[in-house]
């Protein structure tokens, strides 16, 4: 190739003229696509490779589910009840360990099997039992850190000891969302304790993949919204006529600042939160829903009204374009003591309202490229604490997830016989997260973010993705 500048072809001639411009529409694509990225951050982007989930819709059960009492049917838990646990060790030298060891305790609740695929659901899920043949359910979960706070951090950005992205934000960032009037992730009634913000937040990655929170846990979602969303003093075009002359302000702010990403996140949130003014309250907005699907959920019933709302929502949410939704309950399966009374309370607040989401995304044909997901930060002992609780336990629990991608009316992996501590394809949390991620389409070990000197990823220096529940 000559050196002459004369003979030099510039690079978009080239890309036109070669292969007979079937390079350079490529490339114009691409190109376009990247300037879209850049003037919104949340503008839908291509996956690593074909998806089987456009979205998530996550059911964080905040408190620790007990497995053996709902997922995880075990017959030899009932035999031995009442004997020392065989897997407990009695006390140290440092009286760390209990006095004395504390007997298995059976399942309050009866089991009986389901569906053609005849899964085990406790008693405690009626209506979820009669979607059992849609369900994944994974009962060899398994994670690190007996209290709340740490599992909780673990489950929603893959550890305890830093602040990292939440999974939502993850998903935010390797796909924007498929509606730029709204945030690519929304989290209904988070929970305050336990990690609190850190659960949705963004951490490092740019302000504008932070979930959106509606509400908190401990108040009722009826007549939640998001914060500051209205402004009945002005009129839009008074609005943007005011947010344009802001926004000049802190373009000017940026431009001196340079490479700032907390006055980008800023502009950024601004011109979000002006267009979801319009877009954001019709989806809240349950009231034009029949008065079947309210009832479908659970809506109307004291018992069930709350989460009914939140799993509505979530399904409006879904359909707008959002690509993860998370709902919580409130800090309520803990039970310590009182196990009986505690889940069964807290059960019947859930259990329609799941299986009306299930049966309704089904019915509209979402189900099949939603990936739902219900679990929990970890499960609880199958021997007893006190009088009449469970203890924690991270060594085994269960967890299931539906559409999007996952074998349908399948049990994967096993505890040992009481239902301790997880013996066969043991999943971890950090697999559940590469298999949330392939499902969406993204490699977890591709979906990285360069911070501080080095490129940082949801799973870290871990994670396999579980093929075996694929579809």
């Amino acid at each position: 190739m000559c050196d002459s500048p004369d003979f030099e072809i510039p690079r978009r001639q080239l890309l036109q003229s070669a292969a007979c411009g079937f390079g350079y529409v490529a490339f114009a694509g691409l190109a376009s696509q990247a300037a879209a990225a850049e003037r919104n951050p949340l503008a839908a982007k291509l996956p690593h490779y074909a998806p089987r989930a456009k979205r998530v819709i996550f059911m964080f059960m905040h408190g620790g589910p007990s497995q053996v009492d709902t997922f995880d049917y075990k017959p030899e838990l009932a035999r031995l009840s009442g004997q020392p646990a065989p897997f407990v060790k009695p006390e140290s030298d440092d009286g760390a360990r209990p006095k004395k060891i504390p007997p298995l305790r059976e399942s309050p609740w009866k089991f009986a099997q389901h569906g053609q695929s005849g899964r085990w659901v406790s008693e405690l899920f009626p209506h979820v039992a009669r979607h059992v043949d849609d369900l994944c359910v994974v009962n060899s979960m398994h994670t690190e850190g007996r209290a709340h706070g740490e599992a909780t951090l673990r489950l929603h950005t893959g550890t305890a000891n830093f602040v990292r992205p939440s999974i939502g934000s993850w998903v935010a960032y390797g796909l924007g969302t498929e509606n730029s009037n709204l945030p690519g992730f929304i989290t209904i009634a988070p929970p305050r304790a336990h990690g609190g913000v850190q659960n949705y937040s963004s951490a490092f990655l740019p302000a504008i993949y932070q979930g959106t929170a509606i509400g908190t846990a401990d108040v009722p979602v009826k007549g939640a919204s998001i914060p500051f969303l209205a402004n009945d003093k002005l009129s839009p075009a008074l609005q943007r006529r005011q947010l344009d002359l802001v926004q000049q302000l802190n373009q000017a702010h940026l431009q001196r600042a340079g490479d700032d990403a907390q006055i980008e996140g800023l502009v950024q949130a601004y011109e979000l939160g002006f267009r979801m003014q319009a877009a954001a309250p019709a989806v809240i907005e349950l009231a034009q829903e029949s008065a079947a699907t309210q009832e479908l959920y659970g809506i109307g019933t004291d018992a069930t009204d709350d989460f009914g709302r939140q799993c509505l929502m979530a399904r409006r949410f879904a359909e707008a374009g959002v690509r993860f939704i998370q709902i919580s309950t409130a800090y309520l399966w803990d039970q310590h003591e009182k196990l009986i009374s505690g889940h069964e309370q807290i059960a019947r607040a859930v259990d329609k309202p799941i299986a009306g989401l299930l049966a309704d995304l089904k019915a509209r044909g979402l189900l099949d490229d939603t990936l739902v997901l219900w679990g929990a930060e970890f499960g609880r002992t199958p021997y007893t604490q006190g009088v009449d609780g469970r203890d924690h336990n991270p060594e085994g629990y269960s967890i299931w997830l539906a559409g999007g991608g996952v074998k349908s009316g399948i049990a994967y992996g096993q505890t040992d016989e009481f239902g301790f501590a997880a013996v066969e394809n043991k999943v971890h949390y950090h697999d559940l997260h590469a298999t949330i991620l392939h499902l969406l389409g993204l490699d977890h070990e591709r979906l990285t973010y360069r911070y501080s000197g080095r490129d940082f990823r949801l799973t870290d220096v871990a994670g396999r993705v579980v093929h075996d529940i694929l579809a």
